[in-house]
């Protein structure tokens, strides 16, 4: 299993981002996917998360401004990031769990002025 994040940019405080995770198997035989951040000197700390059946969790530093999706068509999990702070910034890092975990190589969000 492969997963391939993209998206990642620098934007300015208050912008929005749309990250997307591509795996090169149906993103419906995961238990989970979910979407990862990392900072340096710091764990890797859950951002969102979506079940098989579609249930949601959001880490409470982004509820009301992250929505991780499915995208049947495409078979990627998406992350739309609004109203982004500076503290949203590290690594996102893409990862689906189906007994064993998956992880992808991450794609860099960067929020600036």
């Amino acid at each position: 299993v492969q997963l391939v994040e993209s998206g990642g940019d620098l934007v300015q405080p208050g912008g929005s981002l749309r990250l997307s995770c591509a795996a090169t198997e149906s993103i419906f035989s995961f238990t989970v996917m979910a979407w990862y951040r990392q900072v340096p000197e710091k764990q890797r700390e859950l951002v969102a998360s979506i079940t098989a059946g579609g249930s949601t969790d959001y880490a409470d530093s982004v509820k009301g401004r992250f929505t991780i999706s499915k995208n049947r068509a495409g078979n990627t999990v998406n992350l739309q990031m609004n109203s982004l702070k500076p503290d949203d910034t590290g690594v996102y890092y893409c990862h689906a769990y189906r007994g064993v975990g998956y992880w992808g190589q991450g794609t860099q969000v960067t929020v600036s002025s």
